[in-house]
């Protein structure tokens, strides 16, 4: 057997297995889709290789020899790594999987995201795991979706990163929130008071730059006045209720926080935004994986605006 594996294929290795279990040529050229002259010439050069008849005739019968017999289960095991080598991926058994999800989310997206992404998740995959981490200007998240350390990034950005898989979540009206006592709701809000207004803004999601209603207002050539800067999203609706600060938001964000009764209300926005969009981001290394396709499906669903 010197120099077997320079002589031998996967091929070989299927009429290996066929022959020696069927003891059968004319049988095994059948399961082959071949004929059997085809295998009979395999055959000859499996005989070749191993230097052994691997089936010979017993009576009328054929039988494997003791090698051939002992070549069974390794055959069967390298068609079996084979197949799971390069039979494409295996679909995603959600309902036994324990694999652990982890996602990077904006905490200002809509409050009711989260929560009914979860819900699915757990219900379709109860044993399957879910860490969710902020996205914040401390996180790489190019990095930590390249070396496979999270799996799905969602956030908004006025340019999307291109070498990033994206698709579209969210598209958000911009507009205002204040304190329902704010003097904007008995005069308006003009676009010289808006800029002259006290603003709260999130913490940039960069290490150093703008957010992504101030990167427009600097491409616009305007700059607002902002006194409050806060690293957590979800608190501002209350500074806003106590204060006459003013934040600049999506529609949606805000309008959670109206229906369940927090005294602030939503102004049209005086500054021609274009639509706060929301994207999903993933890597080129699991953009096939049927796990990770499960998983931006039920993002992608749970993301689709729903009356109500």
């Amino acid at each position: 057997m010197n120099n077997a594996l320079d002589s031998i294929d996967l091929h070989l290795i299927r009429v290996l297995h066929t022959v020696l279990t069927e003891s059968n040529v004319s049988r095994a050229a059948m399961r082959l889709g071949s004929t059997q002259p085809a295998v009979s010439a395999a055959l000859r050069r499996l005989r070749g290789i191993t230097g052994d008849e691997l089936l010979v005739r017993s009576g009328n019968a054929m039988v494997p020899t003791a090698f051939g017999a002992s070549l069974i289960e390794p055959s069967a095991c390298i068609l079996r790594e084979a197949q799971r080598l390069l039979g494409g991926a295996s679909p995603f058994d959600a309902m036994h999987s324990t694999r652990q999800f982890r996602l990077v989310a904006a905490d200002y997206m809509d409050p009711a995201f989260l929560p009914q992404l979860i819900a699915t998740l757990k219900r379709e995959a109860p044993l399957c795991g879910v860490d969710v981490l902020p996205l914040s200007a401390t996180l790489d998240y190019r990095h930590a979706l390249a070396a496979g350390d999270v799996d799905a990034v969602l956030g908004n950005w006025l340019e999307p990163p291109q070498d990033l898989h994206l698709a579209p979540l969210i598209e958000d009206e911009i507009v205002c929130l204040v304190a329902a006592d704010h003097p904007a709701l008995r005069r308006g809000l003009d676009l010289e008071q808006y800029l002259q207004a006290e603003h709260v803004a999130p913490s940039p999601l960069r290490a150093v730059g703008e957010g992504v209603i101030d990167q427009h207002l600097h491409h616009l050539g305007l700059q607002r006045n902002v006194t409050v800067h806060c690293a957590f999203f979800n608190p501002i609706p209350g500074l806003v209720a106590r204060s006459l600060l003013v934040l600049t938001t999506g529609r949606r964000f805000c309008q959670r926080y109206v229906d369940a009764g927090l005294p602030v209300h939503i102004l049209p926005c005086p500054v021609p935004f274009p639509p706060l969009t929301y994207y999903l981001l993933w890597h080129a290394r699991v953009h096939l994986d049927a796990a990770h396709r499960w998983l931006r499906a039920h993002i992608r669903e749970a993301a689709d605006p729903r009356p109500g």
